[in-house]
């Protein structure tokens, strides 16, 4: 979808990340609707300094430039919903990129195109022929992805107001390759040669087009970059610009911004970066060299005939290591030596686990290589897939829906028999049957409704999967129980084609006459159901791995895990193994997915002083965090400055995060810089300068002088207490192994911790507990960034939204941008130390004024 940003597999079906686990949540219905009389502007998660739309779905952020003292922001936009679809151009302008004012839809989807991501430009010398020499026009490149076939091509439109009202080429496309991967134009003026240049994507093939034009109709191709880098995903709204290195007007590097999905550093979306030089036609990046991993002592590196000590259940590791890939499997690269474990014995379909012997840890740090599926492993998950006794209400079979109602087109005559055309693989349901809306694809809506039973047991378990649209949004996608004709449980899937259990505990419905509606309303992204199974029973089922993982297990409990990026290619990875260091433990490779990349692959378990790093780890990226994607830079500013702006969310769970009647929300946009960091030069970024006029015109606190030592916490103060808050702190490092501050604390111990861990030197944010994570098991964790300390400090300005957090550490070399869904009453901010002491030199807080009021 970035544009586009649904990902290949599922580019049919509009969906965001096919390979989500779809971990379930079957609680009793609580409201997320936003009760009508709620100002807009003022709803529970609504950021206050961050641009969001009033209504409906956005994503990535497009056309910014510069014009006639406004900056313009527009942005990938569903003029007709919550979710993805219809994709369109919003737009917003503002005089200070802090305060915005929402102008009507700019580029609007229709019969034959959506509008996906792009740019916009002033052509000056009216080299288009749009407008005049004395009234320049607006000019927006961008991708038009057709209804018809999926082909995607670049076009044109133009405005002569200001960018108020907008007209399509008609000569449109400019560039068409015949490609369905081809997207996200960043044109710029290049004053060397007198003309345009458009760096462009392709997404499947991990490369950047440049192109030049002299009247941004005509193109001619220049050169290609890539693959390079970080390859694990779609590379999407790429940018490129000059940047001087250290303020040297007379040192310029070019930066080109790549955007990747999957496969970004934190999992899932992420925006990585190249430093090099452009000539005019190509891009060259850096060299960075070769990387050798550490040495150590190698556990199992699957040379021999079998598999030694290690044991395994099920028929994917077949009888011994393979020797590469196996049959009906694409090429198998990266592995050391001649041999490895490869769980596609039998395709994707077959499942097992291979475990090690038992050992004392005794090194810092596991290293291994790793491939194959990206299906994380879950807490509270159970490798058996036998269904508790009880009572079957429907299981699907036999060919019809028996005595149960469907209304509207989406369920058909009857039960599908697994996956349907132009859908993404279905896996996890019982049997022969089950009831799948996804039939002639998401834009089909109905029900299917089961006659009327008593509730005689403690549990309704069932098997769910599809989208995540709550009972009580707009459009939703879910399984409702109604007694009295009332929704009194409801569930969906999360985002994911696979079925797993979700269960109602219902003992205090015992005896009362109830019924089951299986509800498909929305014909937007993920706008279907896959439900199977349905029972009554005294057992409640507890949800069933679907991961493909290598794991460490202490005390038999799963510690760490590690998966493959959906690839063929084994990268490194590493476990920490410093905590559990005298203790006995097992490495397990398990395989218990059976849909698509259902598979893993492993080699080289190495016990090691050091960890190894991925090319990820390895890769340059403008953020460390889980939210900020799709980042592009304006055109066309004042002095030059480099802003830069990305949509603050996360393809992993972005249509699931519980907003309303908005989803989508943009960072704050950042003033970017080159500077020499330890020796190497890196992309730096700050919050714009004007942030600082919503500040409060005193600190709601300040503190200065403070010592924490060890795991006790210090409130700094009830001044600081906020939802919207922007602090500056520097810490001096004294022996403590983390410090920071936590914010948003509150409500049944809820908080976000900002930390400093000196152990490996890097910035995190915890987000375990930072508030509402049920809605997709990817959100909750810890997102880390590389930071050394300077002359024995750590720098921090954090920036606290409604439901955001952005981190930004040193001199902006590491910043950490989340998420997060925290109670309204979890205000509180505090200082803490762990294992050691810390001190607080100075911090100062400020509340910030809302833009909206």
């Amino acid at each position: 979808m970035s544009s586009a940003r649904v990902s290949r597999h599922a580019r049919l079906r509009l969906m965001a990340a096919v390979t989500t686990v779809c971990a379930l949540s079957a609680a009793p219905l609580t409201s997320q609707a936003v009760a009508a009389d709620t100002p807009p502007y003022t709803e529970t998660y609504r950021p206050q300094f961050h641009f969001t739309p009033q209504k409906n779905w956005m994503n990535d952020p497009n056309g910014l430039v510069y014009y006639k003292g406004e900056y313009h922001l527009f942005y990938q936009y569903n003029p007709n919903g919550n979710s993805w679809g219809d994709m369109s151009w919003g737009h917003a302008v503002s005089k200070d990129l802090v305060h915005w004012e929402e102008l009507p839809l700019a580029l609007s989807h229709d019969d034959e195109e959506m509008v996906f991501s792009g740019s916009a430009v002033v052509d000056w010398n009216n080299t288009t022929g749009f407008g005049t020499k004395k009234n320049p026009p607006m000019v927006a490149i961008y991708t038009s992805a057709y209804k018809n076939g999926g082909k995607q091509a670049q076009s044109l439109a133009y405005s002569t107001d200001r960018g108020r009202t907008w007209t399509k080429y008609q000569g449109n496309p400019v560039i068409d390759i015949d490609s369905k991967d081809f997207r996200d134009p960043k044109v710029q003026w290049y004053a060397p040669t007198k003309s345009w240049l458009m760096t462009v994507s392709l997404s499947e093939e991990h490369k950047v087009q440049f192109y030049s034009s002299k009247n941004l109709k005509d193109w001619d191709l220049l050169s290609e970059f890539g693959p390079q880098g970080a390859t694990g995903g779609e590379w999407e709204c790429p940018d490129l610009f000059p940047l001087a290195v250290d303020g040297d007007r007379k040192n310029i590097k070019w930066v080109l911004v790549v955007n990747i999905n999957p496969g970004g550093i934190a999992g899932g979306s992420g925006s990585q970066y190249f430093i090099g030089d452009f000539d005019g036609k190509k891009f060259t990046a850096e060299d960075k060299g070769t990387y050798t991993p550490p040495t150590g002592t190698v556990m199992q590196d699957f040379e021999g005939t079998g598999f030694g000590g290690w044991t395994t259940t099920g028929a994917a590791f077949g009888q011994g290591p393979a020797t590469g890939a196996v049959d009906w499997q694409g090429a198998v690269t990266g592995f050391d030596g001649k041999g490895l474990a490869n769980s596609f014995h039998g395709g994707d379909g077959a499942t097992g686990i291979l475990t090690s012997p038992s050992f004392t840890v005794d090194s810092p740090y596991l290293n291994f290589k790793v491939g194959g599926g990206r299906h994380p492993h879950e807490a509270g998950t159970v490798m058996d897939r036998t269904p508790p006794e009880g009572t079957v209400l429907a299981d699907f079979e036999g060919g019809t829906y028996g005595d149960w109602t469907a209304t509207g087109d989406a369920f058909g005559t009857e039960p599908a028999t697994g996956t349907l055309p132009d859908q993404g693989q279905v896996s996890g349901f019982l049997g022969d049957g089950l009831a799948n809306t996804f039939l002639n694809g998401d834009a089909t809506t109905g029900t299917l409704t089961s006659p009327e039973f008593t509730i005689g047991k403690k549990h309704i378990n069932f098997l769910i999967g599809g989208g995540n649209h709550p009972a009580d949004s707009d459009n939703p996608t879910a399984v409702e129980l109604l007694v009295d004709g009332q929704v009194v449980r409801s569930a969906t899937g999360k985002d994911a084609e696979a079925l797993n259990w979700a269960s109602w505990d219902v003992s205090d419905l015992a005896g009362k006459k109830a019924q089951i509606k299986i509800v498909d309303n929305n014909t937007g992204g993920w706008g279907h159901l896959n439900v199977d199974h349905i029972m009554l029973s005294d057992t409640k089922a507890t949800p069933v791995s679907t991961e493909t993982s290598v794991n460490l297990l202490v005390d038999g409990q799963v510690v760490r895990s590690a998966t493959g990026a959906d690839s063929e290619n084994l990268d490194w990875a590493s476990f920490d193994m410093r905590p559990y260091v005298g203790k006995r433990a097992q490495i397990q490779v398990v395989d218990m997915n059976t849909a698509g990349w259902g598979h893993i692959l492993a080699d080289q378990f190495t016990a090691a002083d050091k960890p190894a790093k991925s090319v990820v780890q390895r890769a340059d990226w403008a953020d460390y965090g889980k939210d900020y994607y799709a980042a592009v830079s304006w055109e066309n500013t004042p002095g030059g400055k480099r802003y830069m702006i990305g949509w603050m969310n996360n393809w992993d769970y972005g249509l699931s995060v519980p907003t309303s009647p908005w989803r989508g929300a943009q960072s704050v946009p950042r003033e970017m810089a080159l500077r020499t960091v330890d020796g190497r030069i890196r992309l730096t970024s700050k919050p714009v300068g004007s942030l600082e006029s919503l500040r409060q015109k005193r600190p709601a606190a300040s503190a200065s002088g403070v010592t924490v030592k060890s795991t006790s916490k210090r409130l700094i103060g009830p001044a600081a207490k906020g939802k919207a808050l922007d602090i500056e702190a520097t810490f001096s490092l004294k022996d403590a192994d983390r410090f920071g501050l936590k914010v948003r604390t509150g409500a049944g111990g809820e908080e976000t911790v900002i930390g400093y861990d000196t152990t490996t030197q890097e910035l995190y944010v915890d987000r375990t507990r930072s508030g509402a994570a049920d809605f997709n098991s990817t959100f909750p964790g810890v997102q880390t960034a590389p930071l050394k300390a300077k002359n024995g400090k750590v720098k921090l300005r954090i920036l606290v939204d409604w439901s955001s957090v952005e981190v930004f550490g040193g001199n902006g070399e590491a910043v950490i941008t989340d998420q997060i869904f925290p109670d309204p009453s979890s205000t509180g901010v505090s200082v803490f130390a762990e294992d050691g002491a810390a001190t607080l030199d100075h911090m100062q807080a400020w509340q910030l004024k809302s833009i909206w009021r």
